[in-house]
């Protein structure tokens, strides 16, 4: 058996789909075996290196992720929450390693992705750079160690196409701060404020989202007390960080049983 491993890119002309298979296409452990797009979208039915303005590549897009996954060993997705949830129910028919960086999803959705968990590997994350995986387990120790005398504020900055907020990783930082804190962040998330509020609640973990222009990633960790504040900050500036974490995610999850991991686990943090 060919140690190089399968891999199905979906939402092929989107911005993190170039990405991804341009990452694929570099690496000497994976090879494209397939990529799709919407029924009725201009790339169905050409040919992918084609369809990227360059030569013909051998690979042809296609509108049909059920006949594109049963021959992949992962299939990596950054698209939609319903794409998703739809694409996790055929990763699972097909047992192979379902990698999702997309964001958004609400309780509905990850009780289908844990349903889907139980018969092939999920690796989903907020944010796939091990930049940030490090800062979400730097928070996570601050907030562990400081009680709720500091205030915790999350930032973050994305590009103005975005089309959620707060981000999947200004949410994954909130989460390890609660946990650090022992307490539900659904019970202590504040994410408006306009007009008079009322002054800040003691223990609420804050989020703010900036939109605009090109911004592929900036987030901001704010434990504010009275004389003094600590930032702990992330910065991306090339998307490709993204790409190559989540390739390195769908080589992780080969022969891994089934069940939902995230970036933390293929990181070893």
């Amino acid at each position: 058996m060919s140690d190089v491993t399968q891999i199905a890119i979906v939402g092929a002309s989107g911005r993190m789909g170039q990405m991804l298979i341009k990452a694929v296409n570099e690496s000497d452990k994976a090879a494209l075996c397939g990529v799709t797009e919407r029924t009725g979208h201009d790339w169905v039915g050409q040919d992918l290196g084609v369809a990227m303005g360059g030569a013909a590549s051998g690979v042809m897009v296609s509108d049909d992720p059920l006949e594109v996954f049963a021959k992949a060993q992962a299939i990596i997705d950054f698209t939609s929450p319903d794409a998703t949830v739809a694409h996790a129910e055929l990763a699972a028919q097909a047992r192979a390693v379902h990698v999702i960086g997309t964001t958004g999803f609400d309780d509905t959705h990850l009780a289908k992705l844990n349903a889907a968990a139980r018969h092939c590997a999920i690796v989903r994350a907020g944010n796939m750079s091990l930049g940030v995986n490090l800062l979400t387990q730097l928070t996570k120790k601050v907030a562990e160690a400081l009680d709720a005398d500091f205030d915790i504020e999350i930032i973050e900055g994305h590009h103005k196409h975005k089309v959620d907020a707060p981000s999947g990783t200004a949410l994954m930082l909130g989460e390890a701060a609660a946990e650090g804190r022992g307490v539900d962040l659904k019970e202590v998330s504040d994410r408006g404020r306009d007009g008079i509020t009322g002054a800040r609640k003691r223990g609420d973990i804050g989020f703010h989202a900036i939109r605009g222009g090109d911004v592929v990633g900036e987030h901001d960790v704010i434990f504010a007390a009275d004389g003094e504040r600590i930032v702990l900050r992330h910065l991306a500036t090339d998307r490709q960080i993204f790409a190559r974490g989540a390739l390195k995610a769908a080589l992780w999850g080969q022969g891994k049983a089934p069940g939902e991991y995230d970036m933390m686990d293929v990181l070893g943090l």
